[in-house]
């Protein structure tokens, strides 16, 4: 399954040869299991930079001199009432708003076979999803949350920052609230709409970047103020929810060990291996009849050891999706 060498006519044989093989080897999978990384959700269009960044969050980043969403949310706010503002603008737009590409709705009809509104019970394909993301596209797109591993959290979920407990909660409601108080606006489609100006620019003039302090969310059992249930150190909240998902992950991975499995690697990068990749790569050289799959755009690789039962794919998922169906 190794590339050939690199002149035009080659590399476009090449691919079309990479996705006639990816393609047979859905069909003929005993089982895909999915590990997902923040390269799915950019093909997506979940941009955490440019122009995504620039609409939204314009006023932080001239106040604070930041420029994209990573960095505003490690910055050290003063005020719990300008975190609130900052991360409820976060989370709406990366939580609760629709993807301006339908990635993950291709994956969930390349690999479940079931369309919009169909209602039967069983996919097409035995599936398991393992993912670092935490924006919860797959359920938005169909994938079943029983078929699911959200290892690194959920940004629709508080936690005591303390932590005092380990219980999750549901933030949607108080983040609307949040949004709406700063003066943005819901559109019909779950938009997060911004004022503008004449010229068309989001009008910063007429967004607050402080919560009315009341909206401030704090423990129901501590007091202690909520954080966001993501993995960043060690306060990370591993509630029920998540220890049932990694338990039916590794009973997944277990009953079907010796299978013909299909490891398809979408836009895992290099922050944490360990997750993904490193045991994708393991499993795949453990058992002769695995294939491991990776799509990525300038980093689609494999070592040398299971070369010959990999296809390494470098391009936009969305595209290579779109062709495969």
């Amino acid at each position: 399954m190794k590339d050939f060498d690199t002149t035009t006519d080659q590399l476009i044989e090449s691919r079309e040869k990479q996705l006639h093989c990816l393609k047979e080897e859905v069909e003929m999978a005993d089982a895909v299991i999915i590990g997902a990384g923040a390269g799915l959700s950019t093909s997506a269009g979940f941009a955490y930079t440019g122009e995504r960044f620039r609409r939204y969050f314009g006023d932080f980043s001239v106040k604070y001199d930041f420029h994209d969403m990573y960095s505003g949310g490690f910055y050290p706010y003063t005020t719990l009432e300008e975190k609130w503002a900052y991360w409820s603008r976060y989370v709406y737009i990366n939580r609760y708003m629709k993807a301006s590409n339908p990635v993950y709705e291709k994956l969930y009809q390349l690999i479940d076979g079931r369309g919009a509104g169909e209602t039967s019970a069983s996919p097409r394909k035995h599936y398991f999803v393992l993912t670092t993301n935490v924006d919860h596209q797959f359920q938005k797109a169909g994938f079943k949350k029983r078929r699911i591993f959200y290892t690194q959290g959920d940004y629709g979920l508080w936690q005591c920052s303390k932590p005092c407990h380990k219980r999750t909660y549901d933030n949607k409601e108080r983040i609307v609230k949040m949004v709406l108080a700063q003066g943005f606006q819901i559109g019909a489609d779950g938009e997060l709409i911004a004022p503008r100006t004449i010229s068309g620019e989001t009008d910063y003039d007429r967004l607050s970047m402080f919560i009315p302090t009341d909206l401030i969310p704090y423990c129901p059992v501590c007091g202690e103020p909520m954080s966001m249930n993501l993995r960043a150190d060690d306060t990370f909240v591993e509630d029920a929810g998540w220890n049932k998902a990694a338990d039916c992950y590794a009973d997944f991975m277990h009953r079907y060990e010796d299978s013909r499995v299909l490891y398809l690697e979408l836009g895992v990068g290099g922050n944490t291996p360990g997750i993904i990749k490193y045991p994708f790569w393991q499993r795949v050289a453990a058992n002769e009849k695995a294939v491991y799959t990776c799509i990525n755009y300038g980093a689609a690789f494999c070592p040398k050891e299971i070369e010959a039962r990999s296809i390494c794919i470098d391009g936009d998922i969305g595209e290579v999706l779109e062709r495969l169906l």
